[in-house]
């Protein structure tokens, strides 16, 4: 094993530890889903109906597609994903729904699916389905992130304009594998 790669571990189980720390600490504290919104860190909002939509830019597209019919692994980001079986092709749909806290994994910790193709301007929304606890979706980088929730039928959504790859994750599960990629193309 080479240094990269104790770091890489060493990071995500120190993130996944935290995470779950914090979850522990913090349950019960959280609003309903009716009264979140989809705001940038630091905001808190105050609408209701649970989110909004945001756009931004993602990576530069790189391991989204091989064109040769092969699972690509996005550089290692689905290689444990257990219900990872290649990309799901949305394009040409204005919406699509990823389902949050679907059979994968060892439980209810998988997206579904696990990873999406979309065209730009497409909105994705998560649904989440009540399943194996408290879920979140954060994106790799920051870009965007939901509320930690439990709830079935609770919703995150947002819109995709920028061509790209987005990696994210479930923040307390993405050790298990609890993680997803949407390619805007």
């Amino acid at each position: 094993m080479n240094s990269e790669e104790v770091s890489v571990n060493r990071r995500t189980v120190l993130r996944a530890t935290g995470a779950a720390i914090g979850g522990a600490a913090l349950a019960g504290c959280t609003g309903s889903a009716t009264d979140t919104t989809d705001s940038p860190a630091g905001e808190s909002g105050g609408e209701s109906g649970g989110e909004t939509a945001e756009t931004d830019g993602g990576s530069d597209g790189t391991g989204g597609g091989s064109g040769d019919g092969s699972s690509p692994e996005f550089d290692g980001w689905l290689s444990d994903v257990g219900n990872y079986d290649g990309v799901t092709d949305a394009t040409g749909e204005d919406s699509v729904t990823v389902r949050v806290g679907t059979e994968a994994n060892g439980g209810a910790y998988g997206f579904g699916p696990a990873a999406v193709r979309v065209d730009a301007g497409t909105t994705v929304v998560w649904e989440w389905t009540g399943d194996g606890g408290t879920h979140n979706v954060v994106a790799e980088g920051g870009a965007f992130e939901s509320e930690m929730v439990g709830e079935e039928g609770y919703t995150f959504e947002r819109a995709f304009e920028s061509a790209g790859t987005y990696e994210y994750a479930c923040t307390p599960h993405e050790a298990m594998g609890m993680k997803g990629v949407v390619v805007v193309e």
